[in-house]
């Protein structure tokens, strides 16, 4: 696999480069950003091919837009990169065609998935438009480097095949990405103690099945707990439930290496305003909804995971957005910090993890590294194979 270092040693001066990043980041209604973690994290390649006198093209999407919405345009990205690049950065359009750029530059195409064959799944259709990625960028001389770890799981035009078309390149951000990746899926460093989180169990299975022989302990909070629970024989009252699932649950739980809350918080409605308790549980009610692990659970899970030598966790205890139910979120999260300091190797396994590490202010630094992409990060340790990756290790 040929590296970004590897490129900047060929010396890419002059030479126009297309760069496929993640700028996939949050926009309150008014069209802020709201978490730039992505664009600062994709920021040091592009600066490095820039500095190295590189004629830069940013390619990345927004959303799921249905053709051209100006709602999902990529200019304040655009805008806030130009900030931690200290140059302006501006917005083309793939139909305006080559950009004119001088030497150290940086452009960005607008959303790339306002054209629609970014994401077919009909090869030929995806095969035209990487067609035109290569055209703008001036043709076979151009290179490709592909630093979006959170899209190397799709098959899509500006990540798989436009590295069928040009010189590809691993960025510093995937390439450290899959070095974290092989570590966990490696010989980690024991206890190795997974934690999951997050809605649905249906969305974990996969990776919950991959991870059992290797783990020492999977701990599980936030939605998905409640279908485990109810395998376990619980009511689990109007808390999230997949009956469809329990005997998936009742399964894996055979494994005897999941940990599961023995306390959640329960509340009456779905809002910050809900009147809440702490139940066991075994005592969680009709019409009452648990939206985030109880206090003896954080305190279970903390004393694990302190214990712990290598920690992977991906999804939330709770709805960590409402104050109510953060605590389980926060205090797992301060466990796995107390961890590292003690020496633990720990993976933030990206998507709403790393939203909640930023939302709740705890500081990044205190994680050994926290993933830009929450989906490829799990089918990595599914051990499926990523298209984005793939290309790159045949390139």
């Amino acid at each position: 696999m040929r590296t970004l270092d590897d490129l900047i040693d060929e010396d890419p001066r002059e030479r126009y480069v297309l760069v496929r990043s993640d700028l996939n980041v949050p926009l309150d209604g008014d069209g802020n950003i709201t978490d730039d973690g992505r664009i600062r994290a994709s920021a040091p390649t592009i600066q490095a091919l820039a500095e190295a006198g590189a004629k830069v093209v940013v390619t990345a999407h927004l959303g799921r837009p249905k053709g051209d919405d100006p709602s999902l345009s990529l200019a304040p990205v655009a805008a806030r990169l130009g900030d931690l690049l200290n140059v302006p950065v501006r917005v083309v359009r793939l139909e305006a065609g080559q950009p004119e750029l001088s030497a150290g530059k940086v452009v960005m195409l607008e959303n790339i998935r306002f054209d629609p064959r970014e994401t077919s799944k009909d090869d030929a259709e995806r095969a035209a438009l990487a067609d035109e990625l290569v055209a703008l960028v001036g043709g076979d001389d151009a290179a490709f480097v592909s630093d979006g770890f959170g899209v190397v799981h799709r098959k899509q035009a500006s990540v798989y095949d436009v590295a069928e078309r040009l010189e590809p390149y691993a960025g510093g951000l995937v390439l450290s990405e899959v070095e974290v990746l092989r570590t966990l899926t490696g010989s980690p460093d024991r206890p190795y103690t997974v934690v999951l989180g997050g809605s649905k169990v249906s969305d974990k299975l996969a990776v919950i099945e991959s991870v059992l022989p290797q783990v020492d302990q999977l701990l599980v909070g936030g939605g998905m707990c409640f279908t485990f629970l109810a395998a376990q024989g619980h009511s689990v009252g109007s808390s999230l439930l997949e009956p469809d699932r329990i005997d998936d649950c009742r399964r894996l739980l055979d494994s005897g290496k999941i940990v599961l809350p023995t306390d959640v918080v329960v509340a009456d409605a779905f809002s910050a305003d809900a009147n809440t308790r702490t139940v066991g549980v075994e005592s969680i009610e009709d019409g009452w909804t648990g939206l985030d692990i109880g206090p003896d659970s954080v305190s279970t899970f903390s004393s694990l995971l302190r214990a712990s030598k290598t920690v992977f966790w991906n999804g939330p205890m709770g709805v960590f957005e409402m104050a109510p139910f953060a605590e389980g979120t926060r205090g797992v999260a301060e466990a796995i910090i107390a961890a590292t300091s003690a020496g633990a190797f720990s993976v933030v396994g990206g998507g709403d993890s790393a939203a909640a590490v930023r939302a709740l202010g705890l500081d990044e630094d205190g994680f050994s590294h926290i993933s830009t992409g929450g989906g490829a990060s799990l089918e990595f340790l599914e051990g499926a194979t990523l298209p984005g990756v793939a290309v790159l290790e045949e390139g």
